[in-house]
């Protein structure tokens, strides 16, 4: 009798303790890793998925803010965590595949962490603020022409969309301009709008209400057709300024090592999220269009990234600043 007691009660402490263990791993939160400061692109995608996303997973999903070097600090956490589902990056084409062409870097983008799901893209807009008389981009550049190594563009540090969108529209038209890197985009646009420098290739997601409130003006977008947000601004190439195509993307990476199943869970949960209405609608409202990719897709797209990224940046030799 005895043993049978010590027997059942073994194993009801058993039981118990697995459903403990079960429940603590399903109520554990999420760190969803952000390379920029809040008010980005990158933390606007992040929060506009994140409170759907830990609705699907039953856990609190904690955006998590690491600015600086060009969005390679978060992606250098997320890939040095333990694989099991609870880091995950909001990686940016920045961090992903423009970056480690120019900074030393302690992880392997390709290797250390893997895509998991595309969560949109968005166009770049050249910005100018109020004190810059040109109305076009063709009085832009004939002022840039005009006055070499004048006219500063900001950007949210060295290796952004931003940068490299400067670096080939300089090379397009033959001109000089002055990059100042910034540690994010929300304080690169204070002093974009307070006149210390007089030009950006922003993410739209960064300054769309920036441009309704009349605070900034916008001359292009760098996207192979108008936004829907802006239609009476020409693409670059309708300007007079082809062959530039530096669009945002942003998509969540896990750290390399992560069980295939936790990998599928998370990428159907994305999915899910993605496809919700009210998610679209918060996606179109800072012009960005949601991901359709499947993870297979998302990391061929990632490595064909990283290639045309690396050839644009030899091509145009640009180095760290």
């Amino acid at each position: 009798m005895k043993r049978w007691m010590s027997g059942t009660l073994a194993g009801l402490l058993g039981i118990a303790a697995a459903m403990t263990g079960a429940y603590a791993q399903d109520t554990r939160p999420v760190r969803l890793m952000v390379g920029a400061a809040p008010g980005g692109g990158t933390d606007v995608m992040a929060r506009i998925v994140s409170d759907k996303l830990a609705a699907i997973l039953k856990q609190p999903v904690v955006v998590d803010n690491r600015p600086g070097a060009s969005n390679t600090i978060a992606a250098d956490i997320t890939a040095k965590s333990a694989p099991d589902g609870n880091t995950l990056l909001m990686g940016v084409v920045t961090s992903q595949a423009i970056a480690p062409h120019l900074l030393k870097l302690q992880f392997n983008p390709l290797k250390d962490l893997v895509p998991v799901a595309l969560v949109s893209s968005v166009p770049n807009v050249l910005v100018v603020n109020n004190q810059v008389t040109a109305r076009d981009v063709k009085s832009l550049v004939a002022q840039i022409q005009a006055n070499p190594d004048k006219f500063r563009y900001s950007s949210s540090g060295v290796g952004s969309t931003q940068h490299l969108a400067g670096a080939a529209f300089a090379h397009q038209i033959h001109g000089k301009l002055l990059h100042v890197p910034y540690k994010s985009s929300s304080s690169a646009l204070v002093d974009l709008m307070g006149g210390q420098v007089d030009m950006s290739f922003e993410t739209m997601p960064s300054v769309i209400n920036h441009i309704k409130a009349g605070k900034l003006r916008a001359l292009a977008v760098t996207a192979d057709q108008r936004s829907a947000l802006l239609p009476s601004v020409p693409t670059l190439a309708e300007a007079g300024v082809p062959g530039i195509q530096t669009n945002a993307w942003y998509g969540v990476y896990a750290p390399a090592g992560t069980p295939p199943a936790t990998l599928q869970k998370l990428g159907a949960a994305l999915a899910t999220v993605l496809k919700d209405p009210d998610t679209v609608r918060r996606l179109n409202d800072v012009g960005a269009l949601p991901g359709t990719l499947s993870a297979v897709q998302f990391d061929a797209f990632s490595r064909a990234e990283y290639a045309r990224y690396g050839k644009m940046i030899a091509e145009l030799g640009v180095k760290l600043d």
